[in-house]
């Protein structure tokens, strides 16, 4: 009985803490297609977080499973020690796959928030937020994005409540 009482909260925690969200007042795209989303993108701009840390170069490439679920291969340049570093992992919706909120996990059990909050028609720009408003990621299929678009996304993640002054801006090595 003992036992049960510690195991217990402690399952509850890990499922509590494993659950992806979305933060309050923000919407995930509602028309949303994995498929058309699949590919390489390029970080334009992110909040800085200790697993990017000191990265450059970042990409995101996304590829469909069989099981409906989403490999996430994520790979960025550390100018620091000078070594590329890649994180692979998967990402399930939360709900209907026609919503862009998604669950990423890198770390087995654990799952944070990924929420696609802007995406053009031709799905060449993406906003993406995370669980809180701690995590906010700017996309493009190239290495660059068009002045009018990048301020229509800061526009828009300001009006959510997202600090944009906290963006880091990715730099990409010309190839």
């Amino acid at each position: 009985m003992a036992i049960r009482k510690i195991v217990l909260p402690i399952i509850g925690i890990i499922a509590l803490g494993s659950c992806a969200s979305i933060p309050k007042g923000v919407e995930a795209v509602g028309s949303f297609d994995a498929k058309k989303y699949t590919g390489t993108w390029y970080e334009i701009a992110r909040f800085d977080f200790r697993f990017e840390k000191n990265l450059n170069n970042v990409t995101a490439t996304y590829s469909l499973n069989p099981n409906g679920t989403i490999k996430v291969e994520n790979r960025g340049y550390n100018y620091v020690t000078q070594e590329w570093k890649q994180a692979i992992g998967k990402a399930k919706f939360i709900d209907k796959p026609q919503v862009a909120m998604l669950k990423v996990s890198f770390f087995g059990p654990f799952y944070s928030g990924y929420n696609v909050i802007a995406l053009d028609d031709e799905y060449k720009y993406a906003l993406v937020a995370g669980k809180n408003f701690s995590y906010l990621w700017i996309l493009s299929r190239e290495t660059t994005m068009p002045e009018e678009i990048k301020g229509r996304y800061l526009q828009l993640a300001m009006n959510l409540g997202f600090d944009t002054s906290k963006l880091i801006w990715t730099m990409h090595d010309k190839k």
